[in-house]
Protein backbone atom coordinates (compact mmCIF):
# COMPACT_ATOMS: atom_id res chain seq x y z
CA UNK A 1 0.00 0.00 0.00
CA UNK A 2 1.24 3.46 -0.83
CA UNK A 3 2.37 5.46 2.16
CA UNK A 4 0.53 8.51 0.85
CA UNK A 5 -3.13 7.58 0.59
CA UNK A 6 -4.58 11.09 0.74
CA UNK A 7 -2.45 13.29 -1.52
CA UNK A 8 -5.02 16.09 -1.41
CA UNK A 9 -4.83 16.44 2.37
CA UNK A 10 -1.72 18.59 2.05
CA UNK A 11 -3.14 20.87 -0.65
CA UNK A 12 -6.67 21.36 0.69
CA UNK A 13 -7.51 24.77 2.12
CA UNK A 14 -8.52 25.66 5.64
CA UNK A 15 -7.40 24.37 9.00
CA UNK A 16 -6.80 20.66 9.50
CA UNK A 17 -8.13 18.55 12.38
CA UNK A 18 -6.03 15.56 13.48
CA UNK A 19 -7.50 12.80 15.67
CA UNK A 20 -5.15 11.37 18.29
CA UNK A 21 -6.02 8.19 20.20
CA UNK A 22 -2.63 6.84 21.35
CA UNK A 23 0.75 8.53 21.69
CA UNK A 24 -0.53 11.61 19.84
CA UNK A 25 -2.68 12.30 22.93
CA UNK A 26 0.37 12.79 25.14
CA UNK A 27 3.09 13.62 22.60
CA UNK A 28 1.58 15.23 19.50
CA UNK A 29 4.93 16.61 18.34
CA UNK A 30 3.44 19.32 16.12
CA UNK A 31 2.13 22.85 16.48
CA UNK A 32 -1.62 23.21 16.91
CA UNK A 33 -4.11 25.99 17.56
CA UNK A 34 -6.66 24.07 19.59
CA UNK A 35 -6.93 20.79 21.49
CA UNK A 36 -10.43 19.38 22.04
CA UNK A 37 -11.67 16.05 23.46
CA UNK A 38 -13.40 14.20 20.63
CA UNK A 39 -15.22 10.99 19.75
CA UNK A 40 -14.88 8.95 16.58
CA UNK A 41 -17.62 6.45 15.72
CA UNK A 42 -17.00 3.36 13.56
CA UNK A 43 -13.58 2.33 14.87
CA UNK A 44 -12.19 1.56 18.30
CA UNK A 45 -8.76 1.86 19.92
CA UNK A 46 -6.93 -1.48 20.13
CA UNK A 47 -3.42 -2.83 20.67
CA UNK A 48 -3.60 -4.42 17.25
CA UNK A 49 -0.29 -3.45 15.61
CA UNK A 50 2.97 -5.35 16.03
CA UNK A 51 5.71 -2.76 16.49
CA UNK A 52 8.91 -3.51 14.60
CA UNK A 53 10.49 -0.04 14.96
CA UNK A 54 9.26 2.36 17.67
CA UNK A 55 8.45 -0.10 20.48
CA UNK A 56 9.90 -3.39 19.32
CA UNK A 57 11.90 -5.19 16.64
CA UNK A 58 10.99 -7.81 14.02
CA UNK A 59 12.65 -10.41 16.26
CA UNK A 60 10.86 -9.22 19.43
CA UNK A 61 7.78 -7.24 18.36
CA UNK A 62 6.08 -4.89 20.75
CA UNK A 63 2.48 -3.73 20.43
CA UNK A 64 1.11 -0.29 19.61
CA UNK A 65 -2.36 1.08 19.13
CA UNK A 66 -4.40 1.28 15.99
CA UNK A 67 -7.96 2.18 15.13
CA UNK A 68 -9.71 -1.08 14.25
CA UNK A 69 -13.17 -1.51 12.81
CA UNK A 70 -16.29 -1.35 14.95
CA UNK A 71 -17.36 0.56 18.02
CA UNK A 72 -16.21 4.04 18.92
CA UNK A 73 -13.12 5.77 20.27
CA UNK A 74 -12.63 8.76 22.55
CA UNK A 75 -9.49 10.77 21.99
CA UNK A 76 -8.20 14.25 21.21
CA UNK A 77 -8.77 16.38 18.11
CA UNK A 78 -6.03 18.88 17.33
CA UNK A 79 -6.74 21.86 15.08
CA UNK A 80 -3.76 22.72 12.87
CA UNK A 81 -3.54 26.12 11.21
CA UNK A 82 -3.82 26.10 7.42
CA UNK A 83 -0.30 27.51 7.06
CA UNK A 84 1.11 24.48 8.93
CA UNK A 85 -1.04 21.83 7.22
CA UNK A 86 1.57 20.47 4.79
CA UNK A 87 4.35 20.39 7.40
CA UNK A 88 2.18 18.60 9.98
CA UNK A 89 0.98 15.99 7.48
CA UNK A 90 4.58 15.36 6.41
CA UNK A 91 5.57 14.97 10.06
CA UNK A 92 2.72 12.55 10.77
CA UNK A 93 3.52 10.44 7.73
CA UNK A 94 7.16 10.18 8.78
CA UNK A 95 6.10 9.20 12.31
CA UNK A 96 3.13 6.93 11.68
CA UNK A 97 3.92 5.38 8.31
CA UNK A 98 7.43 4.01 8.83
CA UNK A 99 6.20 0.60 7.67
CA UNK A 100 2.87 1.71 6.07
CA UNK A 101 0.83 -0.31 8.57
CA UNK A 102 -1.86 2.38 8.76
CA UNK A 103 -4.34 3.74 6.26
CA UNK A 104 -4.39 7.51 6.23
CA UNK A 105 -8.08 8.49 6.21
CA UNK A 106 -10.45 11.34 6.92
CA UNK A 107 -13.08 10.53 9.52
CA UNK A 108 -15.91 12.54 11.06
CA UNK A 109 -15.31 13.18 14.74
CA UNK A 110 -17.61 14.82 17.27
CA UNK A 111 -15.93 17.55 19.28
CA UNK A 112 -16.80 17.38 22.95
CA UNK A 113 -16.89 21.13 23.49
CA UNK A 114 -19.70 23.65 23.92
CA UNK A 115 -20.44 23.69 20.21
CA UNK A 116 -20.55 19.87 19.94
CA UNK A 117 -19.87 20.15 16.23
CA UNK A 118 -18.82 17.39 13.87
CA UNK A 119 -15.63 17.95 11.87
CA UNK A 120 -13.59 15.89 9.39
CA UNK A 121 -10.28 14.81 10.93
CA UNK A 122 -7.16 13.07 9.69
CA UNK A 123 -6.79 9.68 11.36
CA UNK A 124 -4.62 6.59 11.06
CA UNK A 125 -6.57 3.33 10.82
CA UNK A 126 -4.85 -0.07 10.87
CA UNK A 127 -4.49 -1.91 7.56
CA UNK A 128 -5.87 -5.37 8.34
CA UNK A 129 -4.02 -6.83 5.37
CA UNK A 130 -0.60 -5.72 6.64
CA UNK A 131 1.86 -8.25 8.10
CA UNK A 132 1.98 -6.17 11.31
CA UNK A 133 -1.74 -6.42 11.96
CA UNK A 134 -2.03 -8.29 15.27
CA UNK A 135 -5.77 -8.88 15.29
CA UNK A 136 -7.46 -9.65 18.58
CA UNK A 137 -4.83 -10.88 20.98
CA UNK A 138 -5.69 -12.15 24.44
CA UNK A 139 -4.68 -10.01 27.40
CA UNK A 140 -1.93 -12.53 28.22
CA UNK A 141 -0.55 -12.29 24.68
CA UNK A 142 -0.64 -8.51 24.79
CA UNK A 143 1.19 -8.56 28.10
CA UNK A 144 3.91 -10.84 26.73
CA UNK A 145 4.60 -8.60 23.76
CA UNK A 146 4.53 -5.37 25.78
CA UNK A 147 6.94 -6.76 28.36
CA UNK A 148 9.45 -7.82 25.69
CA UNK A 149 8.99 -4.80 23.42
CA UNK A 150 11.73 -2.16 23.18
CA UNK A 151 12.45 -0.06 20.11
CA UNK A 152 13.74 3.26 18.85
CA UNK A 153 11.22 5.21 20.94
CA UNK A 154 11.84 3.23 24.12
CA UNK A 155 10.14 0.55 26.20
CA UNK A 156 6.74 -0.70 25.14
CA UNK A 157 5.51 -0.67 28.75
CA UNK A 158 6.20 3.08 28.95
CA UNK A 159 4.04 3.63 25.85
CA UNK A 160 1.11 1.77 27.43
CA UNK A 161 1.50 3.52 30.78
CA UNK A 162 1.71 6.99 29.24
CA UNK A 163 -1.38 6.35 27.12
CA UNK A 164 -3.38 5.16 30.12
CA UNK A 165 -2.37 8.29 32.06
CA UNK A 166 -3.44 10.47 29.13
CA UNK A 167 -6.81 8.70 28.97
CA UNK A 168 -7.33 9.12 32.71
CA UNK A 169 -6.44 12.81 32.45
CA UNK A 170 -9.37 13.18 30.04
CA UNK A 171 -11.69 11.62 32.60
CA UNK A 172 -12.48 8.23 31.09
CA UNK A 173 -11.16 4.66 31.03
CA UNK A 174 -10.22 2.10 28.41
CA UNK A 175 -11.00 -1.22 30.10
CA UNK A 176 -8.50 -3.46 28.31
CA UNK A 177 -5.65 -0.94 28.42
CA UNK A 178 -6.27 -0.36 32.11
CA UNK A 179 -6.22 -4.10 32.79
CA UNK A 180 -2.92 -4.38 30.97
CA UNK A 181 -1.47 -1.38 32.84
CA UNK A 182 -2.46 -3.02 36.14
CA UNK A 183 -0.60 -6.19 35.11
CA UNK A 184 2.47 -4.15 34.14
CA UNK A 185 2.35 -2.26 37.44
CA UNK A 186 2.22 -5.60 39.25
CA UNK A 187 5.31 -6.74 37.32
CA UNK A 188 7.22 -3.63 38.33
CA UNK A 189 6.15 -4.02 41.97
CA UNK A 190 7.25 -7.65 42.09
CA UNK A 191 10.63 -6.78 40.58
CA UNK A 192 11.28 -4.34 43.44
CA UNK A 193 9.79 -6.47 46.20
CA UNK A 194 12.25 -7.78 48.80
CA UNK A 195 13.22 -11.43 48.48
CA UNK A 196 11.29 -13.73 50.82
CA UNK A 197 13.07 -14.63 54.04
CA UNK A 198 13.82 -18.34 53.75
CA UNK A 199 15.76 -18.82 56.98
CA UNK A 200 13.03 -21.06 58.37
CA UNK A 201 13.49 -23.40 55.45
CA UNK A 202 17.22 -23.91 55.79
Amino acid sequence: MSEITLPSVTTATGDLWVFGYGSLMWRPGFEFEERVPARLVGEHRALCVYSFVHRGTPEKPGLVLGLDRGGACRGIAFRVAEKNRADVVAYLRAREQVTSVYREVMRSVWLENDARQRVPALAYVVDRGHVQYAGRLSLAEQHRHVVQGHGQSGANRDYVTATVKAIEAEGFRDTQLHQLATMLHGDAHSLHAPAPDDRDGR
